[in-house]
């Protein structure tokens, strides 16, 4: 009789000798070459109508466990209830019978859904002959380990999750709703974790959640810029799924929800300043340059205008001081550099933001000085001697306006944060970006408008969410409205969207013709109105002077 493990007749404790007949062996030596195999004959899952059933997988789950074997770094983008978590956790049963001295992290956005994972990884496992299970040493809710060697751990997706320890597989579930700044924190930290080992592997699987740290990873598989192997899964091929399924999921959420979770979309927040469908055609491309935090797209060309735009960190969560780098010499302006940072020291970041500056140009420098701001401000000016500051001024009823040294209101050095300021920042944003008046190509700034929604009359990054670049962005918006700017680039931008927008118009009606209304223009004559104004032709054949 085996023994048991703690009294649980399904498990079989460690140090217990187990004597294999002829054909368990040959069974043993199969299963351990071919996963799918295994699989299919000796894992056990929970089917809500049958209660525990034999895995009888998919051709498309078949698909991803041999591509998880075969490869060191795989990403999945799969649709709801695909049984994308089952054919993960049984590849993982396989490897750590398979395999000695592994050390698999089972991660998900939280740490209750990775204790999940691991309690229904331990439930197929308890279904196992005892012939092909190793000996337990340790059981637990979050953990386990086998006399193997082999080790499971369960946990958050954070930096400090598998800090510190060699692993053979990370498992990332849902990754895409692991927040940006927490995915971006995992990946600095666990990488070289990961790149340790020779046959370390990495698996991602996630049903899309708007742009963020998976869908950036999902599109560099894609476009061949990473080692990832992309695994992509169409709602068609769940069977019992068809288009009457698809009307009846759709009539029970939303059309959205299913575009989201069964098309596997990459849709970002509802309610966002900048129209969904315009982010999502937004190309991103890695930067020519990368430092600290600083990112150039383009290094600055000698008598191009530049304008840097900044926003201070506050000290308050996840803030980042980040500031945006914009060429302003002509129409299209463009964003030619960002920096973002939430560890830059505020003694540290107004050197950056002086030698940036400097570099391009002696850029217009506009301070958002809220808070912490005005210190920075104060530094790069006073401190630093930077004199081409954008500075403000209370003009009573026009409100902040940019300009200096007249009147009686105090001058700042850069601009203060209003309800006013910031609505008609995000009105001229919106314009900009969706007439294509304002281009970029910064991934981090696309996943922040995906997530900058709508909050009572105002406009901020959605929960969980970072808008300092985008905030970076209003401001320059705001800029673009004023004199000041006008004058500087001697170009109106209204006037620009105006006669962008007129011409739209004038094509789209072209098709339709021009109505005759009988009048012949070049002929008018000067006349005389009811209320005894004289009017006569000026230049223009429709035109008229008054007197």
């Amino acid at each position: 009789m085996v023994e048991v493990y703690k009294g649980n007749p399904n498990l079989k404790t460690a140090q217990v000798r187990q004597e294999y007949t002829e054909q368990q062996v040959t069974e043993f030596i199969k299963c351990s070459k071919d996963p799918v195999y295994f699989i299919q004959n000796y894992v056990q899952i929970v089917s809500i109508d049958e209660g525990l059933v034999p895995f009888n997988m998919y051709p498309f789950q078949k698909e991803i466990v041999g591509t998880f074997h075969k490869n060191r770094f795989t990403i999945c983008k799969l649709p709801r209830q695909s049984g994308k978590s089952t054919t993960i956790i049984s590849y993982l049963i396989y490897y750590v019978i398979f395999n000695e001295q592994v050390n698999i992290a089972i991660l998900a956005n939280k740490a209750s859904t990775a204790r999940d994972l691991l309690s229904r990884f331990q439930l197929a496992y308890e279904h196992l002959p005892s012939w092909l299970q190793m000996g337990v040493m340790n059981w637990n809710k979050g953990s386990l380990e086998l006399e193997n060697g082999s080790k499971i751990i369960a946990a958050s997706t954070s930096a400090s999750a598998v800090r510190g320890g060699t692993y053979n597989i990370i498992f990332l579930d849902e990754f895409a709703f692991v927040p940006s700044n927490i995915a971006e924190q995992f990946f600095s930290s666990v990488y070289p974790t990961i790149t340790s080992g020779q046959s370390s592997k990495v698996m991602i699987v996630s049903t899309p959640h708007g742009m963020n740290m998976y869908y950036k990873m999902w599109m560099d598989a894609i476009n061949e810029k990473s080692d990832f192997v992309p695994i992509e899964v169409s709602w068609q091929e769940v069977p019992g799924r068809d288009e009457e399924w698809k009307e009846e999921t759709i009539r029970n959420t939303s059309a959205q929800q299913f575009l989201q979770e069964f098309e596997c979309s990459f849709l970002g927040s509802i309610d966002t300043l900048i129209s969904p469908t315009k982010i999502q055609v937004i190309p991103h491309f890695d930067p020519i340059e990368s430092s600290g935090g600083l990112d150039i797209f383009e290094a600055p060309i000698k008598e191009h205008e530049y304008c840097v735009s900044v926003d201070v960190a506050r000290g308050q969560g996840g803030d980042y001081s980040a500031f945006v780098v914009i060429d302003i010499t002509t129409v299209p302006y463009k964003v030619v550099a960002k920096f973002r940072s939430n560890e830059v020291k505020p003694l540290v970041f107004p050197d950056i933001i002086y030698r940036t500056g400097k570099s391009y140009n002696n850029a217009h420098m506009l301070v958002e000085i809220n808070d912490i701001g005005g210190q920075i401000a104060d530094a790069l000016h006073h401190d630093l001697g930077y004199e081409n500051m954008i500075m403000t001024q209370l003009r009573g009823r026009l409100g902040q306006v940019v300009g200096g040294g007249f009147g009686d209101s105090q001058v700042d050095l850069g601009i203060r944060t209003t309800k006013s300021l910031k609505r008609i920042g995000c009105s001229n944003l919106k314009q900009l970006i969706e007439s294509d008046k304002l281009l970029f190509n910064d991934f981090d700034i696309i996943v922040e408008l995906s997530n900058f929604v709508s909050k009572g009359q105002s406009f901020e990054g959605d929960e969980g969410a970072t808008d300092d670049l985008v905030m970076c962005l209003v401001f320059f918006a705001w800029l673009t409205d004023q004199q000041y700017f006008k004058d500087l680039t001697d170009d109106d931008i209204r006037k620009r969207l105006y006669e962008t927008q007129a011409e739209t118009i004038d094509a789209d009606m072209a098709p339709f013709g021009f109505i005759d209304d009988g009048i012949h223009y070049g002929e008018l004559a000067s006349f005389t109105d009811d209320k005894g104004d004289y009017w006569i032709p000026t230049k223009a054949p429709d035109a008229f002077d008054v007197y």
